[in-house]
């Protein structure tokens, strides 16, 4: 049972919450509280200006007197009010504080005044210093965002850099596999060359031996014999 009360309380304490915060005016609905540079205005040295103009609508100019007078005559004869000694001592008392506001107040004021600007001057250059380190701190801000869109630019430039050297070392590459395969290509041309250079020498050379091993002496000298006299054949033609 006590849990299911606790639970109901629960409920409605949830309840009456959400209707508070619903209810609630919103914080830039709420008008903002500014400070009076000057005292509200009083008659008579100290009764507020606003106590008399409350009567006006419905009394008239006289309407605040006439109510001070009937209450001070009730309480007075009524004797709720009595006049004894401290009564008297109290009319002194806001005599001699009447006679000090109207002898030193503007100068009490003045100095009040002067402070007060100065106070005001204080923070207001302290929130003017705080208002320009903000300011500093946005255009520093903004800098930096600038300078991170340069970064997008730069970053591409030395990846487009990095690309031509890839490109660059890969075409060198390339160049030095063409060199080394065609001194390969070279050195095997040459080596078919020479060995076709020896097969040919080595195949004369051995015709010619085998040829000279084939003629026999007699054959030397009748083609000996058969040359001079195409020689002398010639010469005589000559």
């Amino acid at each position: 049972m006590l849990s299911r009360l606790a639970f109901r309380n629960t409920q409605a304490l949830s309840v009456a919450v959400r209707g508070i915060q619903s209810s609630a005016p919103a914080l830039s609905d709420v008008p903002r509280q500014k400070r009076p540079v000057h005292p509200s205005p009083v008659r008579h040295g100290f009764i507020p200006e606003e106590w008399f103009t409350f009567f006006y609508p419905k009394t008239g100019v006289t309407g605040p007197y006439v109510f001070l007078t009937g209450v001070s005559t009730y309480l007075l004869s009524k004797e709720l009010y009595i006049l004894d000694h401290e009564f008297y001592n109290s009319i002194s008392l806001f005599s001699i504080i009447i006679f000090a506001n109207y002898k030193f107040g503007p100068k009490i004021g003045a100095y009040l005044d002067q402070k007060s600007k100065e106070y005001i001057d204080a923070y207001s250059t302290g929130r003017r210093c705080e208002l320009e380190g903000a300011e500093q701190a946005i255009k520093e801000l903004e800098t930096e965002k600038w300078r991170a869109e340069a970064q997008a630019l730069i970053i591409d430039a030395r990846k487009q850099n990095i690309a031509m050297s890839l490109e660059a070392v890969y075409r060198e590459r390339l160049m030095k596999l063409y060199v080394e395969v065609k001194k390969r290509l070279d050195y095997n041309a040459q080596i078919d060359i020479v060995e076709r250079r020896i097969a040919q020498k080595h195949m004369v050379q051995w015709i010619l031996s085998n040829v000279l091993k084939a003629i026999t002496p007699e054959q030397e000298k009748a083609n000996l014999q058969q040359c001079i006299k195409d020689l002398e054949s010639l010469a005589a033609k000559a």
